[in-house]
């Protein structure tokens, strides 16, 4: 996962400890992201990395965990501008 994205989505996991580790496993749900954080999140997701998600991936799935946005995130980004694998 791209540093820009977990730096991103730090301040919007409100019930996560400072040290908490973000890995592609991170449930979103449980450490502070409901529907209104979501959409939030995808706002800032979309003017940080100049993309926009489609509305398919716009569910409690992909907002399920880090991996799970990180990958529809990645699936926009022009071919090796992720700067790093995706997860």
């Amino acid at each position: 996962m791209d540093p820009r994205f977990t730096d991103l989505l730090r301040p919007f996991l409100r019930n996560a400890a400072e040290e908490t580790v973000i890995t592609p496993d991170t449930d979103l749900h449980r450490l502070g992201i409901d529907s209104m954080q979501a959409i939030e999140l995808l706002f800032a997701i979309e003017d940080t990395f100049g993309i926009s998600l489609p509305d398919e991936d716009l569910n409690d799935v992909t907002f399920a965990s880090a991996g799970n946005l990180w990958r529809a995130i990645a699936a926009q980004l022009p071919d090796g501008a992720s700067g790093e694998e995706a997860a």
